[in-house]
């Protein structure tokens, strides 16, 4: 029998090991059920290693992909990367989640966690929504947001995979509903990604705020600057934002600030250590990290899709 506690006030549970047990001993459907109910598990006590953590995450997954801005660890075509480059802080967000590309799950773990600060942050998309005031519920109910940004050449074709050419790119950008996008003179992408910030969960079917505006969110420029004309105004805009209304208008100060004041009362945190492994469903959590100073700090991650 497992121990399992609770992990701060959300859903999310500690699995415990039982007599130094590995983490590929535990049954597959017992840790399906778990992960489906709780939506973030955090197995301590394993000693898992990144190569574990690829192992494990195989009993799970149909397929894998890769964020094409971090760090590949070990060959080309394990699908492990260290998390984000730098130590600065990471807000809130869903994985992919300004994009079609959404996995159902990310997978982190622990080979050394910083010596001070650095915590994975995370936050129960379910209950972010439930403590929206209505106004802004009915905000986003009513109107989608667009995800703009720019993809590379270099990073499309790792994210798309080796050998991803441009014509295959078009083929499946083209059969993607509420994405635009052109292709630049070096290869590079244009992209737009029109969605709702409430989203239904893998399980359960409940409503979740699981998006990234915030991390993808910058103020308007002439929003500081009332006098500039019309024309301006849309031309910082379009060059500014990476998140807006479907429509092109911005989401205010005030929405933004309403959000981050009912996901600070909310956040859970993953104080790391050696051996951790975190499993998160990207449909229901969204997930973040304090900032640190310690360049010895090694997290892992991995993102799938779950066998069907």
């Amino acid at each position: 029998m497992l121990k399992i506690e609770s992990l701060g006030t959300s859903t999310a549970r500690i699995v415990y090991s039982k007599d130094d047990q590995s983490i590929l001993s535990l049954p597959t459907h017992e840790v399906l059920e778990m992960f489906k109910s709780f939506g973030l598990l955090l197995f301590r006590g394993f000693g898992v290693t990144y190569e574990q953590m690829k192992e494990f995450s195989k009993k799970f997954s149909s397929k894998f992909v890769r964020d094409p801005y971090r760090q590949i660890v070990g060959s080309f075509d394990d699908f492990v990367q260290l998390v984000d480059n730098g130590m600065d802080e990471v807000l809130p967000h869903c994985e992919n989640s300004a994009s079609p590309f959404r996995p159902d799950v990310v997978w982190f773990c622990c080979g050394v966690p910083a010596a001070q600060d650095g915590e994975t942050l995370f936050w129960d998309g379910v209950r972010v929504w439930e403590q929206l005031g209505e106004p802004v519920k009915q905000l986003f109910i009513s109107k989608r947001v667009k995800f703009k940004y720019n993809f590379d050449a270099e990073h499309w074709k790792l994210f798309f995979g080796a050998g991803t050419t441009i014509a295959d790119v078009k083929q499946t950008l083209n059969n993607i509903k509420d994405v635009d996008y052109q292709i630049q003179e070096d290869e590079s992408i244009y992209f737009e990604y029109t969605c709702s910030v409430v989203v239904k969960t893998k399980f359960g079917n409940q409503d979740a705020f699981g998006n990234s505006i915030i991390l993808y969110y910058q103020e308007p420029l002439y929003d500081q600057e009332p006098e500039v004309s019309e024309e301006v105004k849309s031309h910082i805009t379009e060059n500014s934002e990476r998140v807006s209304f479907e429509d092109g208008s911005p989401i205010s100060h005030a929405v933004i600030d309403e959000i981050k004041g009912v996901m600070d009362k909310l956040t859970g945190v993953i104080s790391w250590q050696p051996g951790d492994l975190v499993m998160i469903d990207n449909s229901k959590f969204l997930h973040g990290r304090r900032a640190f100073q310690d360049e010895q700090r090694q997290i892992y991650t991995h993102l799938s899709y779950l066998t069907s």
